[in-house]
């Protein structure tokens, strides 16, 4: 139930992200975010707001005590909908999470995965499927370094 606990207080967030995510051959494009999360239901639950140049994200995490699975869910400032979440869990200290969810008016299968996560670091990545999760093209990278 603790799994986002280690992303707890101020980071800086080194993101690198396609310009058109379901383009192999798009250019990428890297920015600087500072991000701060907080526990919510004594580890049951993560929030966090990412403020990064040209935009604000936040993302709520809970925890399913039932099913023992995490629902991850993102909004950003740029349209203020909260978007479908990925659900998974993390196994031998990576988490992956998987859910549907709309790009550009394509249906996708979308996949994000937090790995590398020591006290002061953690990498997230996520990418989309356009074939129900045959094949995958990761789209967005974030590096997070402790504040």
């Amino acid at each position: 139930m603790n799994d986002f606990d280690f992303l707890i207080g101020s980071w800086t967030v080194l993101n690198r992200r396609r310009l058109n995510y379901l383009d192999p051959a798009s250019e990428w494009e890297e920015f600087t975010g500072l991000s701060t999360s907080r526990r919510l239901f004594e580890g049951g639950g993560n929030i966090d707001e990412m403020v990064c140049p040209t935009f604000s994200g936040l993302t709520l995490r809970l925890f399913d005590v039932e099913q023992k699975e995490w629902s991850l869910y993102w909004s950003n400032s740029k349209d203020g909908v909260l978007q479908p979440p990925v659900v998974g869990a993390f196994t031998d200290g990576v988490g992956e999470f998987f859910g549907a969810d709309l790009y550009a008016g394509e249906e996708i299968y979308a996949r994000f995965i937090w790995s590398d996560i020591t006290e002061d670091s953690a990498h997230w990545e996520q990418a989309f499927s356009q074939d129900g999760g045959q094949t995958w093209l990761t789209n967005w990278t974030m590096d997070f370094s402790r504040r």
